[in-house]
Order: C-alpha cells, then structure tokens, then sequence
C-alpha cells in the first residue's frame, strides 16, 4: 500500500494538531486563574512552586509551537518531560485505567515522544524554514 506512504505528511500533522490542542487547553487552564493552583499543588508534591511557569510553557507555548510545526522536537521534548512528571509524581498510584488514571497523560507522552524521532514533516513552519529533520 505504497500510497499511504504519500499520506504520511498528514498522519504527522494530524498528530500534531491532537497533540498541540490538547496542550494548549490544558496550559490555558493554567494561566486563566488557576497559576497560584498549580503552584499549591506543585509544592504538595514536593516540586519548586516557581515550575508551575515552566508546566505553562511546556503546555501553552508548546502546544502552539506544535500546532504551527515550529522548533516541534524541542517542544515536544518539554511536553514528554511535563507528561512523565505528571505521570510518575501524580497519576501512577491510580492505575492506568480510571478516574486520575495516567493512560491519557500517557497517550500524549508517546505522541509527543514520536515526534521527537518524526519530526513536524512537510505540513510545517519547520519544513518551511529548512529544518526537515533528516526527511
């Protein structure tokens, strides 16, 4: 099925699109009033408070540099980073599956992960600007 070879540039936007919405509304959660939020809960779990504007860049600004295809595998190293610590020092004690299961911070942890080695592809402001990442 050689053709859907051809569609690999879409699987990638597809995947970026995904991935860079759900980030951006979760960052956007986060600056719209829930910061000092995010700070409680950060220093709960040990964490500086000050790294909740490090979680906001990873999920905002990521996200919109993952939806625009810009400097992707550097943002998408920061989310995978944001969802393993979400995952290791919030979700895992629930199980995979569940209400505060780690399954959905997962699924965007190998997205992103999987970028990371991909790449933006074609459909992208990095294409654009000559970083095609070995393709």
């Amino acid at each position: 099925m050689r053709f859907l070879d051809r569609l690999q540039p879409l699987g990638l936007l597809v995947l970026r699109l995904v991935l860079g919405a759900i980030m951006i509304a979760h960052g956007w959660q986060k600056i719209a009033g829930h910061l000092h939020g995010t700070m409680g809960m950060l220093a709960h779990l040990g964490i500086p408070p000050w790294m909740a504007y490090l979680v906001v860049a990873a999920e905002f600004g990521g996200g919109i540099l993952v939806v625009l295809g810009l400097l992707t595998r550097l943002a998408a190293f920061a989310i995978v980073i944001d969802m393993l610590v979400a995952i290791f020092k919030v979700h895992l004690s629930h199980g995979l599956t569940g209400q505060g299961g780690f399954e959905f911070p997962l699924a965007c942890a190998a997205i992103a992960f999987s970028l990371i080695f991909f790449g933006a592809g074609p459909i992208s402001l990095d294409w654009l600007r000559g970083s095609r990442g070995g393709r």
